[in-house]
């Protein structure tokens, strides 16, 4: 049966279909509460994360939530009553984390979650507060399309690929000119959206990088690979990469010779990667997700605090969150 009825919508050129950036999502979820629930003792706020203040790259995180609520309790929490960080996790996270997730929304009494630590682990959360109606704010994924899936009260506070990409892809060029350079890249779900994000921008450009290498999360013996690249001959190097991964390119890079300049994506600039790659890192050109923490008085505030906690400085993934 051919034809089309009287509302089918034809699609023609190269326009999207429907963009969601571009529609006035209504928040659909419960309203206000305006008197505090009989027998309510505390606010739950789930953490979907980590609660191991160890390691570096997700401990920062931890520890940056952890003042947020014991800031918002020293004020008065609300109405009186404290708020509660009640952290779920699982390594296996689209095994197990869905569970989790689940488990703070309908046993822990969550009010809204944070999360996650990474755009992977913030979509499998998205699936459950879509159908659970409840808040879940994102402090550190730049996955754009966790945001396009129509759910309103899913909130991110950090800069989307989309939106640095075209400042780190001009100052690559503006650095370049007309000489080559070499994309490396790992294959984890958030440096795939960002190199994809990178590549839209340079393309803006006409430009495109003359040799690109694709690298599996936790590469190692990369000095024959990267050996292979003749990298002494290209202007400069755009890494995207996860902390721990940055690091070890970064330190593989150097070792291999390449003494010129390295652009890299925003997690490069995780307090891990840096004080893992030590001089390694110098001289690398980052986007800047963020104010600093010292440019304002409650951000001086906050870098204190984390410094006795954590014995560093907070790096944009910690101040957002």
């Amino acid at each position: 049966m051919h034809g089309q009825g009287p509302t089918a919508r034809v699609h023609s050129g190269d326009a999207p279909f429907h963009d969601f950036r571009r529609q006035t999502l209504e928040y659909a979820g419960p309203r206000s509460v305006d008197e505090v629930p009989q027998g309510l003792t505390r606010v739950a706020i789930g953490w979907f994360g980590p609660s191991d203040p160890a390691p570096a790259v997700h401990g920062d995180l931890w520890a940056a939530a952890q003042l947020a609520v014991e800031e918002a309790n020293r004020t008065g929490g609300w109405n009186g009553l404290p708020f509660e960080l009640l952290p779920r996790w699982s390594a296996d996270v689209w095994g197990s984390g869905v569970s989790q997730v689940a488990r703070l929304v309908y046993e822990d009494g969550a009010w809204a979650i944070l999360g996650s630590v990474d755009g992977a682990s913030t979509h499998l959360a998205e699936q459950i507060v879509a159908k659970a109606r409840l808040s879940l704010v994102s402090p550190v994924s730049t996955d754009e399309s966790v945001n396009l899936a129509g759910v309103p009260w899913m909130f991110s506070v950090a800069p989307a690929d989309h939106q640095w990409a075209p400042a780190l892809a001009a100052s690559l060029i503006g650095a370049v000119g007309d000489e080559s350079f070499v994309l490396v890249t790992t294959t984890d779900h958030d440096s795939r959206l960002a190199t994809a994000a990178l590549l839209d921008a340079l393309d803006g450009f006409d430009r495109g990088p003359s040799l690109r290498l694709d690298l599996r999360p936790g590469a190692t013996a990369l000095d024959e690979r990267l050996a292979r690249l003749a990298l002494h001959r290209h202007a400069a190097l755009l890494l995207v990469a996860g902390p721990e991964d940055g690091a070890r390119l970064l330190l593989a890079l150097r070792a291999a010779g390449y003494e010129g300049p390295i652009f890299g994506s925003p997690r490069l600039a995780r307090r891990l990667c840096l004080e893992a790659a030590g001089e390694a890192a110098d001289g690398l050109r980052l986007p800047l997700l963020g104010r600093p923490a010292a440019d304002s008085e409650d951000g001086r505030r906050f870098a204190t605090l984390f410094q006795l906690r954590t014995n560093s400085d907070p790096d944009w993934a910690a101040v957002h969150t």
